[in-house]
């Protein structure tokens, strides 16, 4: 049984089954075609990603990239963008000021003759633009005014973040820097006319410029609504007003008004400032009744302060003075008043000037302090060498005095604000 299951017995068994001639096979053997086991194969089309898809952080890091042109257009390409724009304006201000697309720029904000057009322009301070005597790439957006005119004659601007507000005698404007736009707040309590006005902590206060009150009134941006919070130590008009990083509303100079009969003051102008402190809600005064008066008298012209620094432009008859005050230590009410600060006399402002000037002052950054000049009659005559619209621009650290891009402007009166865009 073994043998007959040997190998060599079933291939004799098999041998006979093939045809020795090829030609009778029943299949001819052809050659093995290989198929590759890695065919392409289509994919599915993969949907295209974009910039809607992105969360929102990453859309508003996209968006804080843009140039500072396409600002006011980006609100209206969308409801996201709207939204993610004015909705988080600190986040995108942040990022813009990471990404070093944030400069200190000054804003002209200016009336127009007739007090129907309010315009307003962007100036952005670089050497070349010094004494070239010819006005600057000014970025200019214009606002009809549908307000009574007369409210906006003596205007006064203050700045806080990229709202640039425009306080009036009964009525207010704010002003968005970055999308153009121009919306009416709600208005002051009293009417005031050359009154001082300044932003501290989110609140625009306002003082003087009115014969029939002595309040100080605040401003709450969130809420469009004004409230007073004190009456001032004395009636003031045609004052300056100035804040500090301390939390301290300057009033400045101006003419005192008579607390009986609602008239102007015979002594006319005064170097005397009064100091409001916001936090503690009191007045810092010295034994005078003042927190200090300016050296030798004088015209309070301008005012703004950089730090705990208070800058005084004013005005000694036939020069202009240019003083600093550190007023540091006269920041906390003490018993019996409060401890005097410290006056210093800087380099004051190049060329002739006259009694007919006024100087709207404003701090760029942590090292300037910008001063637009108003000219006015002087005697009958303007003041020779005075240039309306010129602007002069000091500096801190170096305390010499530069010209910056000269404004042509055929407004009533042009005030310069500082903001970050």
């Amino acid at each position: 049984m073994a043998e007959s299951c040997h190998s060599r017995s079933l291939s004799w068994l098999v041998k006979p089954c093939i045809p020795s001639d090829p030609n009778r096979h029943f299949c001819t053997p052809s050659p093995l075609r290989l198929v590759s086991q890695s065919q392409p194969t289509t994919a599915a089309p993969t949907p295209a990603t974009t910039i809607s898809d992105l969360p929102d952080d990453l859309l508003l890091e996209c968006l804080a990239r843009l140039p500072a042109s396409s600002l006011p257009f980006l609100p209206l390409v969308c409801r996201r963008f709207n939204r993610l724009f004015i909705f988080n304006s600190d986040s995108f201000a942040f990022l813009r000021r990471r990404l070093g697309l944030l400069n200190h720029s000054l804003v002209a904000v200016s009336v127009s003759l007739d007090l129907s057009v309010l315009s307003s322009a962007i100036l952005r301070l670089h050497p070349s633009d010094s004494n070239s005597g010819m006005p600057p790439d000014l970025d200019r957006w214009t606002f009809p005014l549908s307000v009574t005119s007369e409210n906006f004659s003596h205007a006064r601007a203050v700045s806080m973040g990229r709202f640039v507000f425009l306080v009036g005698r009964n009525t207010m404007l704010r002003s968005d820097v970055w999308t153009r736009s121009v919306v009416i707040c709600a208005k002051p309590v009293f009417p005031r006319k050359k009154f001082a006005v300044a932003a501290i902590r989110g609140r625009v206060y306002v003082a003087g410029g009115s014969s029939r009150t002595s309040a100080v009134e605040e401003y709450d941006p969130e809420t469009d609504s004004w409230r007073i919070v004190c009456d001032a130590p004395c009636r003031r008009y045609g004052c300056v007003g100035a804040t500090t990083e301390n939390g301290i509303f300057y009033i400045a100079g101006g003419l005192k008004l008579s607390g009986n009969q609602n008239t102007l003051d015979a002594h006319t102008c005064t170097g005397s400032i009064d100091a409001y402190h916001i936090a503690s809600g009191t007045w810092l005064r010295t034994h005078s009744g003042f927190i200090t008066t300016v050296p030798a008298g004088g015209c309070i012209l301008g005012a703004c302060g950089i730090g705990d620094m208070l800058y005084i432009m004013a005005s000694h008859a036939l020069e202009i003075s240019f003083w600093r005050w550190n007023g540091e230590a006269s920041t906390l009410p003490i018993r019996g008043g409060c401890t005097n600060g410290r006056w210093d006399k800087l380099k004051p402002p190049p060329g002739q000037v006259g009694t007919g000037l006024r100087f709207s002052c404003t701090a760029v950054g942590p090292n300037k302090v910008a001063a637009l000049v108003h000219v006015s009659a002087v005697r009958g005559r303007v003041a020779a060498g005075a240039v309306n619209g010129a602007l002069l621009v000091y500096d801190v650290p170096s305390g010499e005095w530069t010209y910056g891009p000269y404004i042509l402007s055929e407004s009533r009166r042009t005030s310069c604000v500082s903001v970050e865009c």
